[in-house]
């Protein structure tokens, strides 16, 4: 096995720093009207259901979870104890591509059945994006984009860049959590309250 020397974890500041400078460019470049948009569809909604695939799905548990913390009625697509979805509910789509088949098939049975659809994504032109109601952008490169990413590196550019679509599922990650921010400020919500609300039979 080959020997790890700390200075071979050069890749590893750079790639957490890429990260950083890739979150800052998003922060900035959010358009605050739809975001506004989608938190007034979940405070005005019966329930929010919140699905994605792979690592979004991963990432659409964490956000459902807080929103419990919340006091907020949350449920996760695909989970059996999942119940029927209404007109009077809000559905998150989290998908990069916004072109994700079973999750766009999905998006497309919450718009039959009336339900508000809202879908965070990097591609607005996607099948997701020009299905809902209301389309969070976060700019990042999905995994369509995984082309290019091997292009890049065969030229020996950005060697160091998370691979696939982890820029966009830590994009995703960390909007959500700004987001249960916004949430709090809005409920007035303590952290005691989130806490009462955590599960003790772990």
């Amino acid at each position: 096995m080959k020997e790890i020397h700390l200075s071979e974890c050069k890749y590893l500041t750079s790639s957490i720093l890429l990260m950083a400078e890739h979150l800052e460019n998003m922060a900035n470049k959010l358009d605050r009207d739809s975001v506004i948009q989608m938190i007034e569809d979940i405070m005005a909604a019966k329930r929010v259901f919140v699905m994605g695939a792979g690592r979004s799905g991963l990432v659409g548990r964490a956000f459902a979870m807080r929103l419990m913390h919340l006091g907020l009625a949350s449920h996760v697509v695909g989970e059996s104890t999942t119940p029927a979805v209404s007109k009077d509910d809000v559905v998150i789509a989290i998908s990069g591509s916004g072109q994700t088949r079973s999750i766009a098939n999905l998006g497309r049975v919450a718009k039959e059945i009336g339900a508000k659809l809202v879908t965070i994504t990097s591609n607005k032109e996607s099948v997701l994006g020009e299905l809902s109601d209301t389309t969070i952008v976060l700019p990042g490169r999905s995994k369509d984009d995984a082309g290019g990413y091997v292009e890049r590196h065969m030229r020996g550019e950005y060697t160091y860049l998370t691979p696939l679509g982890t820029s966009f599922e830590t994009s995703s990650s960390v909007f959500l959590d700004g987001v249960i921010a916004e949430l709090i400020f809005i409920t007035g919500a303590s952290e005691e309250d989130l806490k009462s609300r955590h599960t003790n039979i772990e």
